[in-house]
């Protein structure tokens, strides 16, 4: 019973992989593109994470795995070219993940030590020395990276609630609170991509699906752990976004954009309020990139168990599988060679489509899993529509986040055909 997981400690997994280290990477952008619709831009992404996390109910109840996201794909679409390829960019998305936490801690370390005159220059080295200090300590102990998690939930989340608090309070008076008139809002069109752009700040539910088998009475608990974690952060989001929108007058909002959720603390304490929420971020980010290193790895361990990777991904270095360093070495090339617009672009479209894809297979076997066909259907096409809404938006500002999402995709499915082809002969021997 000890190995169990209790209702609060899921639901702590499910807030925990959401409130990692998105909202403080992407607020800024959330801002830059919805304006003073902001609040609506996350409303709605997180209404496309709700409804999703409905097929993740049942396939967890009915599929309990550790393997998660993995498991699902395959019990839809069996062991094939086509899971083979979705589950290859489901481990891509996490080092997008991690570059995305990666960047964000990057822009935040600057504002409390300056290595050099450049900020730009200290993002990168800050960026890049996280990714190697996580990296160290998940080949050091998975039991740190845990403690790290279970410490750093707890205290993000203090300060989050305390800067909404404050926030709240401060907004009385303050000018700047006319700025989330519906005057302000961007179209519906650009609100709806807007929240899909900052998607990515909600796909941390998933996790949720890794530790189904050890929930205690997992029929009423995995369905609560879900919908629980996710309502909550979707008002937490949405009233972070509100007093962030009131505090700060646009054009300073745009000025700190890669560390706005600071910036919008100043107002009601000062610098001590910006340090606050500097090291919350560098905290959150820090236990989000330790985390997302460690589920990752063992991502692309499932995944080369059911023949969908080469085998070698079987093989360990120094105790851990071997997926661990490649993330490490993708990760620091991605940080080093994107902007925060093209890894937030690339994340969602990666997510988006595999929810697209798990929200199918909840539709495909909903007798099954004893699951509603309507509202998984439902997520199907409001994740397609997402990511036509995205692409479409994306294509006339940001090209470059669009092609590389485009070809991280193609470059998941042809590895796997490539894998799958490569392999045949042997398979068909060993038959």
């Amino acid at each position: 019973m000890n190995n169990k997981i209790q209702l609060k400690d899921a639901i702590s997994i499910g807030i925990g992989g959401m409130v990692g280290g998105g909202i403080f990477a992407i607020l800024g952008l959330a801002v830059s593109l919805a304006q003073g619709g902001t609040p609506v831009a996350f409303l709605l992404a997180g209404i496309v994470a709700l409804i999703t996390s409905y097929s993740y109910v049942h396939l967890s109840k009915t599929y309990p795995n550790r393997g998660g996201t993995v498991k699902f794909i395959n019990q839809g679409f069996g062991i094939s070219i086509f899971s083979g390829g979705a589950n290859n960019l489901l481990w891509v998305s996490y080092i997008i993940m991690l570059s995305l936490y990666a960047s964000a801690f990057g822009s935040y370390a600057p504002n409390l030590f300056q290595i050099t005159a450049d900020k730009n220059i200290d993002s990168h080295i800050y960026a890049s020395l996280i990714i190697i200090v996580a990296t160290a300590i998940n080949y050091y102990s998975i039991k740190v990276v845990g403690k790290i998690e279970s410490y750093a939930v707890i205290i993000k989340l203090i300060i989050l609630i305390g800067f909404i608090g404050l926030g709240i309070y401060g907004l009385n008076g303050n000018a700047n609170i006319s700025q989330l008139a519906f005057s302000n809002w961007e179209s519906p069109v650009k609100l709806f991509a807007g929240g899909m752009i900052i998607f990515v700040a909600y796909e941390g539910f998933e996790l949720i699906a890794n530790a189904a088998p050890d929930i205690i009475e997992p029929e009423k608990n995995i369905a609560k752990a879900y919908y629980y974690s996710v309502i909550f952060v979707i008002l937490l989001y949405i009233i972070i976004a509100i007093v962030t929108v009131g505090s700060l007058p646009f054009d300073k909002i745009a000025t700190a954009e890669d560390y706005v959720l600071a910036e919008a603390a100043k107002p009601m304490l000062d610098q001590i309020g910006f340090s606050i929420i500097t090291v919350a971020a560098l905290i959150s980010t820090f236990s989000a990139i330790n985390a997302s290193l460690l589920g990752g790895s063992r991502v692309s361990y499932e995944i080369a168990e059911d023949d969908e990777l080469p085998h070698h991904f079987l093989s360990k270095l120094w105790g851990q599988p071997i997926g661990l360093l490649i993330m490490a070495i993708a990760t620091l090339v991605l940080v080093n060679t994107l902007d925060l617009e093209s890894i937030s672009t690339a994340g969602s479209i990666g997510f988006l489509f595999i929810f697209g894809i798990v929200n199918y297979v909840g539709y495909k076997l909903s007798e099954e899993v004893n699951g509603n066909k309507i509202i998984p259907l439902a997520g199907m096409l409001l994740c397609s529509l997402a990511l036509v809404i995205l692409i479409q938006q994306q294509l006339s500002s940001n090209v470059i986040g669009i092609v590389i999402a485009a070809l991280i995709i193609a470059f998941c499915f042809i590895i796997e055909w490539l894998h799958k082809h490569y392999s045949k002969p042997e398979n068909e021997i060993s038959n």
